[in-house]
């Protein structure tokens, strides 16, 4: 073999070993791949059996989540029945026990929002109270000398004189005055504060004027 030729065995084996190496390193890149599919199922079933959970926390809630029926959700009759059916037993157990409860809440508590609002909310206190692991005898206390006789005084304020026969309809329901003017407002808030506020605009003052005369707006 002449030295040239030994010079061409060199290189072609030099050549073969960085092609080689070139290869292993592609093929430790595009390993990794060959996982992938079975890699994005596992994340797939994993974000179903989270969006199973979630649903479940918002059928059930548990302990500590508070509802509102001023904003309950409007598609699930199902749990307005459930709300008012465990109010409407909790009232007859623990409510109407009280002489100045039972005074104040009208035939028509139910067609109130605001009534069953302020009862909803006194009952879940009671019951976060008497039952919560965070409950005990000062949360106790508490219900009775102010949450329980801060309702009664609502209720004697606003629905006590209401009745089934002399049932007064609640009122149209208020609108949030100019709620346009909340975007002017923010921006002015959020970088000019120390500028004076925008001013009211001639279309804001005709918009407000039928509060002024005592009325509401649509």
């Amino acid at each position: 073999m002449t030295a040239r030729d030994s010079e061409q065995t060199y290189a072609t084996t030099g050549a073969l070993a960085g092609l080689a190496s070139e290869v292993e390193g592609l093929r430790r890149r595009v390993e990794p791949l060959h996982r992938l599919p079975g890699q994005v199922a596992e994340v797939s079933e994993q974000v179903a059996r989270l969006a199973e959970q979630v649903a479940e926390m918002a059928a059930d809630p548990g302990p500590g989540v508070v509802r509102s029926w001023l904003a309950l959700d409007e598609d699930d009759p199902d749990l307005a029945g459930r709300l008012l059916a465990e109010l409407s037993g909790w009232l007859e157990t623990v409510f109407l026990r009280f002489p100045d409860g039972a005074a104040v809440l009208p035939d028509c508590w139910a067609w109130h929002p605001d009534v069953v609002e302020e009862l909803l909310w006194l009952m879940q206190a009671w019951s976060a109270a008497y039952f919560d692991d965070k409950g005990g005898v000062l949360r106790v206390a508490d219900w009775h000398d102010r949450y329980r006789p801060g309702v009664v005084r609502r209720l004697k304020a606003t629905a006590a004189a209401c009745s089934l026969e002399n049932h007064s309809p609640p009122p149209a329901r208020p609108t949030v005055p100019l709620p346009e003017a909340v975007g002017p407002i923010a921006t002015w808030w959020g970088r000019d504060r120390d500028e004076p506020a925008p001013e009211p605009t001639e279309a804001q003052f005709a918009a407000v004027s039928p509060r002024r005369r005592g009325g509401t707006r649509r």
